[in-house]
């Protein structure tokens, strides 16, 4: 009697079937031994902490809740009547002006300069500056070429300066330079202040 081989057997699995099952057993123990109650020192950095409250709504519940259209789903509101277009500008809001404190003539030095060929025109025009409250700490003639009268200030005087080109209508204002002393106004004159 011959012994008939047996059709029955058992299939193995190929190996990457079997690297894929090993892969799945590893993280599932690898999960159930790092899931266990960790404090917020041993949490690696970005885990996320879980967040209790309410829970989140069933698909039945957020059927029955009503259905809010944003705005730009909603069609726009014809109007009646089109706006009628003006060439005015837009008014614009007011900035709150800020009060600018009155200039203190008598605190500020002046020195007057002529640099006009005129006689006396320092002289005159620094009883025309004293008169209107500036301290003049001096007049005289000044060497070298300037194109227009001119009021020279060092920084912090700035706005005295302008003040003082106003009182006396001239136009240029100019940052002093060497060899003008720096803790005062200097005013030089050209012919074309007279």
């Amino acid at each position: 009697m011959t012994r008939r081989r047996s059709e029955r057997g058992i299939a193995l699995p190929s190996p990457i079937a079997m690297m894929s099952l090993g892969a799945v057993v590893l993280a599932g123990v690898a999960f159930v031994t790092t899931s266990g109650d960790q404090t917020e020192a041993d949490k690696p950095l970005g885990a996320a902490t879980p967040v209790t409250g309410t829970p989140s709504p069933t698909p039945s519940e957020t059927a029955k809740q009503p259905v809010i259209k944003k705005k730009a789903d909603q069609p726009r509101p014809k109007a009646d009547k089109p706006r009628p277009k003006t060439n005015k500008p837009r008014a614009k809001a007011e900035k709150p002006k800020e009060k600018k404190e009155p200039v203190r003539r008598s605190d500020v030095y002046v020195e007057v300069y002529n640099n006009s060929g005129i006689t006396g025109l320092a002289g005159a025009t620094a009883n025309t500056i004293a008169g209107a409250g500036w301290q003049v700490v001096g007049s005289d003639n000044w060497y070298g070429t300037i194109p227009a009268s001119t009021v020279y200030y060092p920084d912090r005087l700035r706005v005295q300066a302008r003040a003082l080109a106003k009182d006396l209508g001239i136009t240029r204002v100019m940052p002093a330079i060497s060899p003008m002393r720096f803790d005062r106004l200097t005013v030089i004159l050209t012919t074309d202040y007279s």
